[in-house]
């Protein structure tokens, strides 16, 4: 037909600006793309450990037993004459597992609680907020210790007890949000035409929350990451032999007296790049999905 509609042809000029402007952000914000870069390869290196590390994790050898740096153990080796390079890509595994899986359940419920706190405010809001004021009472990590040491050392409590100190974050945050645009156009119009409170929660407001709480999620894996290794460092996490950062550091630290020192110093640089990595990211995100900074160049 000579009168059918064509489609708009995607716009050449947009996506070389668009293309433009993310190469600035990344020039301006070169430690971050660096730090996304550790990030990336962390968990490809987690995810391929059989195949990239070049031991088991758990092979010992007692003829190599606190060896230094060699050609054979880039990193040298244990007590055990096991390789500390295999053993802290292993470590990863669980590391990033746990930091993830925290965040992820901790996002979950806090946005959710968080969101129907805002909606609905009165009484419902009022007991949500006592029990968040309860639970922030006492010191994250100190909450984090007590739920551990009470349902056991585990990887999956250590995960729900992580999740738990994390909760009230997002819980303030999306009800703060929530509290700010439903009292806007589209939320009003949204209920004048009749859609149910969930709706409008799930579909309306809580995507519109969404750039700051992505920004909170990607600090808190950087902080559940440290509370995981400092949990295992006193012996409530994740106990030996299971390769974990925060053991392996506390093993190392017994040797640094005796000349040891690789056995504390790659497990505890593991923690802190990881750490800092998230951190930067999560800078840059802030900086990247802020209005006020789109039109900086």
């Amino acid at each position: 037909m000579a009168d059918a509609v064509r489609s708009p042809a995607p716009c050449p000029n947009a996506t070389a600006a668009a293309l433009r402007l993310v190469w600035r952000r990344i020039k301006r914000n070169w430690l971050s793309a660096i730090a996304l870069a550790i990030i990336v390869a962390m968990i490809l290196a987690a995810l391929f450990a059989p195949w990239i590390a070049p031991y088991d994790a758990d092979e010992t050898d007692p003829a190599a037993a606190l060896q230094s740096l060699s050609l054979h153990h880039l990193l040298g080796t244990d007590i055990y004459g096991r390789d500390l390079l295999s053993r802290i890509i292993f470590a990863a595994r669980v590391d990033l597992a746990v930091s993830f899986g925290a965040t992820a359940l901790a996002l979950a419920i806090g946005s959710t609680i968080g969101a129907l706190s805002g909606l609905y405010r009165g009484w419902v809001d009022l007991i949500i907020m006592r029990c968040v004021d309860s639970v922030m009472a006492f010191p994250a990590f100190i909450l984090a210790m007590a739920i551990t040491a009470a349902l056991g050392n585990s990887v999956g409590n250590v995960l729900v007890a992580i999740a738990i100190t994390q909760i009230p974050t997002y819980l303030r945050l999306v009800r703060g949000e929530i509290l700010r645009i439903r009292e806007m156009e589209y939320a009003d119009a949204a209920r004048v035409v009749g859609n149910p409170p969930w709706r409008i929660v799930f579909i309306h407001l809580l995507p519109n929350c969404l750039p700051p709480i992505i920004v909170q999620a990607t600090l808190a894996m950087g902080y559940a990451l440290l509370t995981m290794a400092a949990l295992s460092f006193i012996g409530l996490g994740i106990r030996p032999p299971q390769s974990e950062w925060g053991s392996m550091t506390a093993e190392g630290a017994q040797y640094i007296v005796t000349g040891e020192w690789w056995l504390f110093l790659f497990p505890g640089l593991a923690i802190v790049i990881m750490v800092l990595a998230f951190n930067l990211v999560g800078d840059a995100l802030r900086d990247f999905l802020d209005p006020r900074m789109r039109g900086v160049r």
